[in-house]
């Protein structure tokens, strides 16, 4: 039987995908997103799958427009947010009003709907430059960003209304999310498209600082895997859960394992490292495999690849 899922920011990314594969498995979904950030090519590619979907298109700023999208719902998907590190150094208070304002009007949201669970989209950000092999829950936070502390603001409010309300909250926290449909343009996009759209046009990839800096890259459909689990995991309520891949991948070896991949031979193009930037960041994935029963489904090297035929083929 198929029940009502609402995700935000579905014009983005990860939500994308994440309605994409709620609606191949014939759910009932509601999506809301504003289009700041998120792409109407990626709402036209939901709407090709010819599911059952509602489209809203508003923010999660304004509390009025988010009471019909969660009216009679089941589970939310929280992925909605002002993305990137820069960007909130750049504006700090637009990104609060997004993250952490908007997270709450989400929240009592599903709480006036009677939700059964909301799953909120946290993030790494939330460790800061902490010392260590790898970021594990029981550190204590300590965000180096304004996107980091919005981000972690998101987290205590959900536990908060777990507690308070005895309403159902999973905070999830992404490290380095890579994957076919991520925007390279924007001024603030990630590495991972960024490198291969610049490498396919046999251009230098550029690196901000040495490039021995290391991320736990995950493969889109990871994330996609875990948000699923957490909706219905009976130990997580409550909790917040890193969820990656468990690895690290040093950018000057993501560069080498692209040239091979690509068969191109390209010198990274190093320049200043950027103000918010964190030297090392991989996840300790030992809560979600206890909590959820997440394993990663889709190996960094396979994603990898993946991606960059999906960008290959779109010239």
């Amino acid at each position: 039987m198929s029940q009502i899922y609402v995700v935000t920011g579905a014009a983005g990314f990860i939500g994308s995908h994440i309605a994409e594969r709620l609606l191949r498995d014939g759910q009932r979904v509601r999506v809301i997103d504003n289009l700041i950030t998120g792409r109407q090519a990626h709402l036209d590619f939901l709407k090709s799958l010819n599911g059952d979907l509602s489209i809203t298109i508003g923010s999660i700023t304004e509390p009025e427009t988010l009471r019909p999208v969660f009216h009679n719902a089941e589970f939310a998907l929280h992925q909605a947010a002002l993305p990137s590190v820069p960007r909130s150094i750049a504006d700090p208070l637009e990104t609060h009003r997004h993250c952490v304002t908007g997270t709450l009007n989400v929240l009592i949201a599903a709480r006036d709907a009677g939700l059964t669970r909301l799953v909120y989209a946290a993030s790494s950000s939330a460790y800061g430059d902490q010392a260590g092999a790898a970021k594990v829950e029981s550190m204590s936070p300590a965000p180096i960003s304004p996107y980091g502390v919005a981000k972690l603001a998101g987290e205590h409010y959900a536990s908060a209304f777990s507690n308070s309300y005895k309403m159902e909250t999973v905070s999830l926290r992404y490290f380095n999310v890579f994957g076919p449909r991520q925007d390279p343009t924007s001024t603030y996009a990630a590495v991972i498209p960024k490198f291969i759209t610049s490498m396919l046009r046999r251009e230098r990839p550029t690196i901000y600082g040495d490039g021995r800096q290391s991320r736990d890259f995950t493969y889109i459909d990871n994330v996609v895997h875990g948000n699923l689990l957490a909706c219905t995991a009976p130990k997580a309520v409550g909790e917040t859960i890193n969820l990656a891949g468990g690895g690290r991948i040093v950018i000057n070896d993501l560069v080498a394992q692209l040239n091979a991949i690509l068969g191109t031979n390209l010198a990274p193009n190093y320049v200043a490292e950027r103000p918010g930037d964190i030297k090392h960041s991989r996840a300790d994935i030992a809560k979600a495999r206890d909590l959820l029963g997440f394993e990663p489904i889709v190996s960094f090297e396979a994603g990898l690849r993946r991606t960059v035929e999906w960008y290959r083929e779109r010239g």
